[in-house]
């Protein structure tokens, strides 16, 4: 389902004409619509793209726009080889905003490589499934294999974006041992190493403290109420 437009294609249409005639400002326009701080950019965005590819191109999509590698590719490439802005790629490419090419550039810029568009929104909302140790080293296995690539694992697997995010990263910091269902278990005192004792102990004696400060506060201010009466 495509995002419903803000603006319709008339109130674009006459922004861009109002513009281009010296009639108002893009301030102005900007203001009339309530477009907010970045209303001049789009403005002129509307423009550019008017002048490109005519009037057509100010008609709101149907649906969200999916680019793919080689087109991404190819517009970082006229960026970088002709010089030409974000504005200018905008209107020769027909794309509704500049923010989209300015993450494509980034994307190059710190040689990662661009993906072809694959929203897969489902997998955000999804409800936590449960699975085996076995399992789960088979999900990170496979996202870890394809570049981490989190949400298409999710799709996958059928569980949520979450859940494959937190077994990646458990699996970084601990191996095999981070993906281990630990919820209910407490690791035996003889079990620990003397790093996770001396852990523990520290943990027990900041709650203690922690209890003690609490109960200080409570007899202050208990005291301090009886004087008051």
């Amino acid at each position: 389902m495509g995002r419903k437009a803000k603006y319709t294609f008339e109130q674009k249409l006459q922004a861009v004409l109002d513009y281009q005639s010296g009639k108002k400002s893009a301030a102005d326009i900007a203001l009339e619509l309530d477009m907010g701080k970045r209303g001049n950019d789009r403005i002129r965005q509307w423009t550019n793209l008017y002048k490109a590819n005519g009037p057509e191109a100010l008609n709101p999509k149907e649906k969200n726009s999916s680019y793919s590698k080689n087109f991404k590719e190819q517009v970082v490439q006229d960026y970088i080889q002709n010089g030409l802005s974000q504005n200018e790629l905008a209107a020769k490419y027909n794309i509704s905003s500049t923010s989209v090419i300015i993450q494509w550039i980034k994307r190059y810029n710190n040689h990662i490589e661009q993906r072809d568009y694959d929203p897969h929104p489902e997998v955000y909302m999804a409800e936590r499934k449960k699975t085996t140790k076995e399992e789960r080293m088979e999900i990170v296995q496979y996202c870890i294999d394809h570049d981490r690539n989190y949400k298409e694992t999710a799709a996958k697997y059928g569980c949520s974006y979450s859940q494959v995010n937190a077994w990646v990263h458990k699996y970084d910091k601990q191996g095999m041992a981070g993906l281990a269902d630990n919820r209910g278990h407490r690791k035996a005192e003889e079990n620990l190493t003397d790093k996770e004792k001396l852990e523990r102990e520290n943990k027990r004696l900041k709650e203690e403290l922690k209890r003690k400060e609490i109960e200080v506060k409570f007899l202050k201010k208990l005291n301090e109420s009886g004087r008051g009466r």
